[in-house]
């Protein structure tokens, strides 16, 4: 095409963009329209050069806006005008490098429709193939290395391409044109049982897991992101026996199901909720269980189930695994998902029978994400597979700045040119080796966008005793200590971009670091992000025995709440039988000794869920409040108990008595934890009427009960402001922690 009559047009495009078939999308849509120029992957997005005719030009410029790959997610789109240069053709371009990478990698995929149909072809060649992937799908995140996102920058470097494949990944027509994860069973990685047994690969390796399911073994399947511990969900005994071994006492378990039909069998399912599984993120989703699977979810009326996402899943059913498979993470309890071969080999020992080992490496771990949905949609619980390392913020910050989020349920956030990347989830930082997995997740966020440990300003809790307080001090640009709840806050209004908006703000959860050196947990605040965020009210303190150990005890939990209540009331005796413990924790209240003051809602729901009989140690973080949930989802409507604001507190004394009384005199225990989640969302409520103009922002571990959203939903209707990206509890607390520091830094 001659440069007369012709106009150009170089286009950006940002966001998840790279690993996803763009490349190719956009070269077919250039054919189709007679446009020549070129596409190319820089480390800031896709950069189209396109030249044409005024209209065809036009037409294609909308079409790349409007019509993107489904799995795409476009950021940012420019296109600005510039003088035609007379190219004649339209080429894909070899990738660029610059300053710094700020594209936005991909999540991992779940396997396409058109791959599954060929895997299931026996006529096509990579019929049973278990690494099948196209620019559709397949691995991202788990493989790469480096940006741009080309092969020889993933863990499938060490594989040259066949000649077919070769063919397939240089034609720009084809549909895995630059699909880097590209392979077959002529040239690419595929798995291998260990088993005692004869040994065995491919199909041969997979039939035989399958058969070993069936029968009840327990096989350690590396997935996509770090290997997973499979048994049959149907078989109590084999249930039982990946607990007895895992040391998982009862903490639920997650369940994949083999298809939506059996999901359906498993879980009610509305609209909402089937479309979350079958989602492109395949998250594990919460609903309530329509059917009983021994020993997977003791005293829980919710199920967590997931759809098949990797092609070695949808193989293993073929061949006759369980419809219903546990799978959950490989590890001893608490301790990171094993995901390097070697590793897990080791670690696992004496809990798996076999080991499905797959040969392509994982470049980090990742685990599955828990997803239920909420009154404002999905309710993130856990993030990680499908959603990490999303960007999901803009945080106008000025040079690159790493959240390093607190200590329980780690996920830190790295801030680059103004995109806020939220790490996966690495789990609780008391265990040396969940140390080790958050400090490779730090490098490797630097690493991957090419940032240099010193031109980093890094934000952290202001606890002195966090481990990711001491990681913070190995970095040599500037910190800054932000408040645990000011954080939680914040990370909502983060996601909505809402800088200046006035708020009125509730961060409730089980412990956080207060500013006057108490243990903070029931905490309002007023104000905004730019502005700053005001203590205004808070739970009325109550003494805590013993510290964090309180935690684990609600009996223990409960001494301090109910020392100045109970009175004539004797709490060793029945329908109470507190015992020794509680005994204990009030000798330490009474001589002031290990006795801290507290002002955290998640202490008040164990107070309350003792009172109510779960008076033994909590095996998971979280349990009894769960147990109290799940309780009041049995009973019908009843009034709420009082909860009155006396000045700045909000004084659960009136609450507590009422119980006393009620649980004394009888009442059922479902209609009493009804009764007092009730309070708790009329409390919110009433205090939220204070400032009646501003929008009501809800975060803390608190917030993950279901039931009290949506009590709280139900009143404050449009007002009420939860998350949308990150987790109410700690795994969203970096993305806060990064907005405030980049305020406090003088962001714009």
């Amino acid at each position: 095409m001659s440069a007369e009559g012709a106009c150009a047009v170089r286009v950006r495009i940002t966001g998840v963009v790279q690993g996803v078939g763009f490349r190719p999308f956009v070269y077919r849509l250039a054919r189709e329209r007679g446009i020549a120029g070129w596409v190319l992957n820089g480390e800031d997005g896709v950069h189209v050069w396109a030249e044409g005719r005024a209209e065809s030009l036009a037409g294609f410029v909308d079409a790349l806006r409007s019509e993107p790959p489904p799995v795409a997610r476009i950021a940012s789109f420019t296109a600005t005008a510039a003088p035609a240069q007379g190219l004649r053709t339209f080429e894909i371009r070899e990738s660029v490098g610059g300053e710094h990478p700020t594209v936005r990698v991909s999540p991992d995929l779940p396997v396409c429709e058109a791959c599954l149909r060929e895997l299931f072809d026996p006529s096509d060649r990579r019929y049973g193939y278990p690494y099948i992937n196209c620019t559709n799908c397949g691995p991202r995140y788990s493989i790469v290395l480096g940006l741009p996102y080309d092969r020889a920058r993933t863990t499938m470097r060490a594989w040259p391409l066949c000649a077919d494949c070769r063919r397939e990944y240089e034609d720009p027509l084809d549909r895995r044109f630059h699909a880097q994860p590209v392979a077959c069973a002529v040239c690419g990685p595929t798995y291998r049982l260990r088993d005692g047994g004869a040994p065995a690969s491919g199909e041969d390796a997979i039939a035989r897991t399958a058969l070993l399911l069936a029968s009840g073994a327990i096989v350690a399947i590396k997935g996509v992101g770090g290997y997973h511990l499979a048994c049959d969900a149907s078989d109590a005994g084999a249930v039982a026996a990946v607990r007895e071994r895992k040391y998982r006492k009862e903490r639920p378990f997650a369940l994949m199901a083999c298809d939506l039909a059996a999901a359906r069998q498993a879980i009610a399912l509305d609209a909402h909720a089937e479309a979350l599984l079958s989602s492109v993120e395949r998250p594990i989703v919460l609903a309530p269980a329509r059917r009983v699977f021994e020993g997977v979810a003791p005293e829980n009326r919710e199920l967590g189930v997931m759809l098949p996402y990797a092609p070695l899943h949808h193989l293993l059913f073929a061949k006759g695994a369980p419809p219903w498979l546990v799978m959950t993470s490989a590890n001893r309890s608490s301790e990171p998902i094993a995901y390097r071969d070697e590793d897990a080999i080791v670690e696992l020992a004496g809990i798996a029978d076999a080991f499905l080992i797959g040969e392509r490496p994982i470049a980090r771990r990742v685990e599955d994400s828990v997803v239920r949905v909420g009154p404002g949609g999905p309710a993130m619980l856990r993030r990680s597979r499908g959603y990490a390392p999303r960007a999901v913020a803009s945080i106008p910050c000025e040079g690159p700045l790493l959240a390093l989020g607190a200590d329980l349920k780690n996920a830190p956030t790295l801030v680059v040119e103004g995109q806020a990347f939220v790490g996966q989830h690495i789990g609780d930082l008391e265990h040396l080796t969940n140390v080790e997995a958050f400090t490779a997740t730090l490098d490797d966020l630097c690493a991957m966008y090419e940032v240099e440990r010193e031109t980093l300003a890094v934000v952290h809790d202001l606890h002195p005793g966090y481990r990711s307080t001491e990681i913070a001090q190995t970095f040599p640009g500037p910190r800054l200590g932000v408040q645990h709840h000011r954080a939680h806050v914040a990370s909502v209004l983060a996601e909505r971009g809402a800088w200046e908006t006035q708020v009125v703000g509730f961060a409730f959860d089980g412990t956080g670091y207060g500013e006057d050196g108490t243990i903070w947990g029931g905490e309002v605040f007023a104000g905004s992000v730019r502005g700053g965020l005001a203590r205004v009210a808070h739970l009325r303190a109550a003494a805590l025995a013993g510290g964090d150990a309180a935690a684990r005890f609600p009996v223990q939990a409960a001494a301090g709440f109910l020392a100045e209540l109970a009175g004539g009331v004797d709490l060793r005796a029945p329908p109470f039988g507190f015992g020794e413990r509680y005994e204990r924790a009030l000798a330490l209240i009474e001589k002031k000794v290990r006795t801290f003051e507290t002002t955290s809602v998640g202490r008040l729901f164990d107070t309350v869920a003792a009172l109510l009989g779960f008076t033994r140690e909590q095996s998971f973080e979280g349990q009894a409040a769960i147990w109290l949930e799940h309780a009041a989802r049995t009973s019908r409507r009843v009034p709420a108990y009082p909860f009155p604001l006396h000045g700045d507190e909000l004084d659960q004394r009136p609450l507590l008595r009422a119980i006393l009384a009620d649980r004394i005199a009888g009442r059922a225990v479902p209609a009493i934890a009804y009764a007092f989640h009730a309070a708790l969302a009329a409390a919110i409520v009433a205090v939220s009427m204070d400032y009646p103009l501003h929008p009501v922002v809800v975060s803390g571990g608190v917030f993950q009960n279901a039931l009290l959203v949506e009590l709280l939903a139900r009143e404050l209707g449009p007002r009420l402001w939860l998350h949308r990206s990150v987790p109410p509890n700690d795994g969203g607390l970096s993305l806060g922690q990064a907005a405030l520091g980049c305020v406090a830094r003088g962001g714009r």
